[in-house]
Protein backbone atom coordinates (compact mmCIF):
# COMPACT_ATOMS: atom_id res chain seq x y z
CA UNK A 1 0.00 0.00 0.00
CA UNK A 2 1.30 3.52 -0.74
CA UNK A 3 1.29 5.61 1.88
CA UNK A 4 1.61 9.63 2.35
CA UNK A 5 3.45 10.82 5.38
CA UNK A 6 5.16 14.05 6.64
CA UNK A 7 8.55 13.20 7.81
CA UNK A 8 10.82 15.51 10.68
CA UNK A 9 14.38 15.07 8.87
CA UNK A 10 18.01 16.76 9.74
CA UNK A 11 19.53 17.81 6.55
CA UNK A 12 23.91 18.81 7.57
CA UNK A 13 25.32 21.31 4.57
CA UNK A 14 29.17 21.29 4.47
CA UNK A 15 30.46 24.67 5.52
CA UNK A 16 32.33 25.02 2.27
CA UNK A 17 28.94 24.32 0.86
CA UNK A 18 27.26 27.59 1.92
CA UNK A 19 26.29 30.32 -0.22
CA UNK A 20 25.24 33.73 0.94
CA UNK A 21 22.01 33.78 -1.48
CA UNK A 22 18.96 32.09 -0.12
CA UNK A 23 17.72 30.43 -3.43
CA UNK A 24 21.08 28.42 -3.34
CA UNK A 25 21.12 27.64 -0.12
CA UNK A 26 17.22 26.12 -0.43
CA UNK A 27 18.42 24.09 -3.29
CA UNK A 28 21.67 22.82 -1.85
CA UNK A 29 19.27 22.03 1.35
CA UNK A 30 16.80 20.13 -1.39
CA UNK A 31 19.29 18.27 -2.65
CA UNK A 32 20.89 16.98 0.55
CA UNK A 33 17.87 16.02 1.47
CA UNK A 34 17.07 14.15 -1.50
CA UNK A 35 20.11 12.45 -1.40
CA UNK A 36 19.87 11.44 2.27
CA UNK A 37 16.23 10.45 1.79
CA UNK A 38 17.65 7.25 -1.04
CA UNK A 39 20.29 6.55 1.13
CA UNK A 40 17.85 5.58 4.09
CA UNK A 41 15.72 3.16 1.83
CA UNK A 42 13.46 1.46 4.23
CA UNK A 43 11.91 1.43 7.93
CA UNK A 44 10.04 -0.83 9.80
CA UNK A 45 7.07 1.34 10.27
CA UNK A 46 6.49 3.38 7.44
CA UNK A 47 8.36 0.69 4.51
CA UNK A 48 10.13 1.82 1.50
CA UNK A 49 10.76 5.54 0.90
CA UNK A 50 9.62 6.27 -2.92
CA UNK A 51 9.81 9.87 -3.31
CA UNK A 52 9.89 13.18 -1.60
CA UNK A 53 6.29 15.57 -2.87
CA UNK A 54 6.76 18.73 -1.02
CA UNK A 55 8.90 20.40 1.47
CA UNK A 56 7.10 22.30 4.18
CA UNK A 57 9.46 23.85 6.17
CA UNK A 58 13.00 24.47 6.72
CA UNK A 59 14.03 25.00 9.92
CA UNK A 60 16.58 27.33 10.99
CA UNK A 61 20.10 26.22 10.70
CA UNK A 62 22.35 25.48 13.98
CA UNK A 63 26.39 25.73 13.56
CA UNK A 64 27.87 22.77 14.69
CA UNK A 65 30.79 23.31 16.62
CA UNK A 66 33.54 21.50 15.65
CA UNK A 67 33.19 21.14 12.17
CA UNK A 68 31.34 24.04 11.13
CA UNK A 69 28.72 22.51 9.47
CA UNK A 70 25.23 23.85 9.41
CA UNK A 71 22.13 21.44 10.59
CA UNK A 72 19.03 22.27 9.54
CA UNK A 73 15.67 20.75 10.80
CA UNK A 74 13.49 20.28 7.85
CA UNK A 75 10.04 18.75 7.48
CA UNK A 76 9.10 17.28 4.32
CA UNK A 77 5.84 15.35 2.75
CA UNK A 78 7.07 11.85 1.51
CA UNK A 79 5.57 8.46 -0.62
CA UNK A 80 6.43 5.45 0.98
CA UNK A 81 5.27 1.72 0.36
CA UNK A 82 4.55 -0.75 3.24
CA UNK A 83 2.56 -4.25 2.88
CA UNK A 84 0.12 -5.39 5.40
CA UNK A 85 -1.41 -8.91 6.10
CA UNK A 86 -4.56 -9.60 3.93
CA UNK A 87 -3.49 -7.18 1.00
CA UNK A 88 -3.97 -8.41 -2.34
CA UNK A 89 -1.25 -7.28 -4.89
CA UNK A 90 0.93 -8.15 -7.75
CA UNK A 91 4.23 -9.23 -8.27
CA UNK A 92 6.15 -10.95 -10.98
CA UNK A 93 8.11 -14.39 -10.68
CA UNK A 94 11.99 -13.72 -10.87
CA UNK A 95 13.23 -17.08 -9.40
CA UNK A 96 11.36 -20.46 -9.53
CA UNK A 97 12.38 -23.44 -6.98
CA UNK A 98 10.78 -26.83 -6.19
CA UNK A 99 9.64 -25.51 -3.24
CA UNK A 100 7.91 -22.36 -4.32
CA UNK A 101 8.67 -19.16 -6.36
CA UNK A 102 10.02 -15.61 -5.75
CA UNK A 103 8.50 -12.59 -6.49
CA UNK A 104 8.90 -8.93 -7.13
CA UNK A 105 6.44 -6.31 -6.41
CA UNK A 106 7.51 -2.77 -6.15
CA UNK A 107 10.80 -2.20 -4.42
CA UNK A 108 10.23 -5.75 -2.56
CA UNK A 109 12.26 -7.91 -4.15
CA UNK A 110 11.98 -11.60 -1.75
CA UNK A 111 8.25 -12.04 -2.01
CA UNK A 112 7.88 -15.91 -1.57
CA UNK A 113 5.18 -18.13 -2.42
CA UNK A 114 5.21 -21.52 -1.37
CA UNK A 115 4.35 -24.67 -3.45
CA UNK A 116 1.98 -25.36 -0.29
CA UNK A 117 -0.14 -22.05 -0.38
CA UNK A 118 -0.62 -22.77 -4.53
CA UNK A 119 -3.69 -24.99 -4.27
CA UNK A 120 -4.01 -27.37 -7.33
CA UNK A 121 -0.73 -26.40 -8.98
CA UNK A 122 2.19 -29.07 -8.76
CA UNK A 123 5.95 -28.43 -9.75
CA UNK A 124 6.73 -29.29 -13.71
CA UNK A 125 10.65 -29.82 -13.74
CA UNK A 126 12.86 -28.59 -16.75
CA UNK A 127 14.71 -25.68 -18.49
CA UNK A 128 12.00 -23.64 -17.84
CA UNK A 129 10.81 -25.16 -14.41
CA UNK A 130 7.34 -23.53 -13.74
CA UNK A 131 4.38 -25.00 -11.59
CA UNK A 132 1.11 -25.54 -13.70
CA UNK A 133 -2.40 -26.39 -12.67
CA UNK A 134 -4.85 -29.07 -14.49
CA UNK A 135 -6.37 -26.28 -15.96
CA UNK A 136 -2.82 -25.70 -17.81
CA UNK A 137 -2.76 -22.43 -15.94
CA UNK A 138 0.96 -21.58 -15.45
CA UNK A 139 3.20 -20.30 -12.95
CA UNK A 140 6.74 -19.81 -14.52
CA UNK A 141 9.89 -16.93 -14.89
CA UNK A 142 8.43 -13.25 -15.82
CA UNK A 143 4.55 -14.32 -15.17
CA UNK A 144 2.40 -11.43 -13.49
CA UNK A 145 0.70 -13.17 -9.94
CA UNK A 146 -2.18 -11.63 -8.25
CA UNK A 147 -1.33 -12.86 -4.38
CA UNK A 148 -2.86 -12.58 -0.86
CA UNK A 149 0.06 -11.08 1.58
CA UNK A 150 0.26 -13.43 4.82
CA UNK A 151 2.72 -12.58 6.22
CA UNK A 152 5.77 -10.18 6.33
CA UNK A 153 9.07 -9.52 8.09
CA UNK A 154 11.93 -6.62 8.34
CA UNK A 155 15.31 -7.37 7.97
CA UNK A 156 17.05 -4.59 9.78
CA UNK A 157 20.48 -5.86 8.43
CA UNK A 158 19.48 -5.11 5.11
CA UNK A 159 17.14 -3.06 5.67
CA UNK A 160 14.34 -4.57 3.96
CA UNK A 161 11.18 -6.76 4.31
CA UNK A 162 10.16 -10.04 3.31
CA UNK A 163 6.87 -11.55 2.35
CA UNK A 164 4.98 -14.73 3.00
CA UNK A 165 2.08 -14.95 0.39
CA UNK A 166 -0.29 -17.00 -1.03
CA UNK A 167 -3.00 -17.66 -3.59
CA UNK A 168 -5.65 -19.07 -1.70
CA UNK A 169 -8.92 -16.71 -2.42
CA UNK A 170 -11.00 -15.84 -4.92
CA UNK A 171 -9.35 -14.21 -8.07
CA UNK A 172 -5.99 -14.73 -7.15
CA UNK A 173 -3.52 -16.58 -9.18
CA UNK A 174 -1.63 -16.03 -12.84
CA UNK A 175 -2.99 -12.57 -14.64
CA UNK A 176 -0.22 -12.79 -17.59
CA UNK A 177 2.65 -14.58 -19.06
CA UNK A 178 5.50 -13.79 -21.22
CA UNK A 179 4.24 -15.82 -23.76
CA UNK A 180 0.91 -13.30 -24.57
Amino acid sequence: MFLKVQLPWNVIIAAENLQPEGLMLQREIIVRLLSDFAVKKATKDLGYFLAVTTLEKIGEGKVRQHTGDVLFPVVFNAITFKFFNGEILEGVVHKILKHGVFLRCGPIENVYLSNLKMPDYRYVPGENACFMNDKMSKIGKDVTVRFVVIGTKWMEADREFQALVSLEGDYLGPISSPDI
